[in-house]
């Protein structure tokens, strides 16, 4: 692993871009982390996902413009195809993943963190969609994921302006859930995922699903979804746990069965 640090306790992973100065996204780093989130969907270890980025100024100050600078249309694609399977591999991990928005948000490193369930900023932290200014359109999700989360009127002065916006405004739009001071950042994302992995693993998951489904698919599609893994986690015995320690007003012990 050179760019990824993964850091697993209390079945909750921490996982730190660490591309110094700015932790800028190139294809390496890209592949990478597409590995490391495949990776953890896979552990039974892990039930939340923390995803920040290393030191202070930034969690991603966007994709590696040195890279692209040099790149074709036809080249420029296949790196938005790249960044797109990181998005969808966040997305589908079963896992919540809580962005937790150290510093710079911009560009690419924005859409990393649109395609995490949570996200929570430092009130350092500041936020762009600017590839306007580049001559280019967001190309890792922001002009779908962006629209989705804070409506069309905030979504497109965003990209359409390509400016910055810091961390107050971006819990006012609902671009973050929370902003905390500095140094309470990482102890409150990992407060929210203690929550998370508390609860039964594949009720969780199921949940995590669904609420994607509500995003693309019509309402009847998505009540259809929700059927479906209602009826999928009644199966399971953390079902049955959960409900036998509310009637005998205890904490359950769910086992992912």
């Amino acid at each position: 692993m050179g760019f990824v640090r993964v850091e697993v306790e209390d079945r909750i992973a921490i996982v730190t871009i660490d591309r110094p100065p700015v932790n800028a996204l190139n294809s390496d780093l890209i592949r990478e982390l597409t590995r490391t989130f495949e990776g953890l969907g896979r552990r039974k270890d892990v039930g939340a996902v923390i995803l920040t980025g290393a030191g202070e100024k930034a969690f991603v100050a966007g994709a590696d413009i040195g890279e692209m600078a040099g790149k074709s249309g036809l080249e420029m694609r296949a790196f938005s195809e790249l960044g797109g399977r990181l998005g969808r591999a966040i997305e589908r991990a079963p896992q919540p993943v809580i962005a937790a928005i150290n510093g710079y948000a911009l560009g690419g490193g924005c859409e990393i963190a649109l395609a995490c369930d949570l996200r929570i900023a430092s009130e350092r932290a500041r936020l762009a969609q600017p590839e306007v200014n580049l001559g280019i359109p967001p190309g890792f999700g922001g002009t779908q994921r962006l629209p989705r989360l804070v409506g069309a009127g905030w979504a497109s002065e965003m990209i359409l302006t390509g400016e910055m916006i810091d961390a107050a405004t971006a819990e006012r739009i609902g671009l973050v859930n929370r902003v905390t001071p500095p140094e309470e950042l990482l102890p409150q994302a990992r407060a929210i995922a203690r929550k998370i992995v508390e609860k039964a693993p594949r009720a969780v998951a199921l949940s995590k699903a669904a609420i994607h489904m509500a995003l693309e698919a019509s309402l009847s599609a998505g009540l259809s979804f929700e059927t479906e893994a209602f009826g999928l986690a009644g199966a399971t015995a953390d079902k049955g746990e959960g409900m036998a320690a509310f009637l005998e007003k205890r904490k359950p012990a769910f086992k992912n069965e």
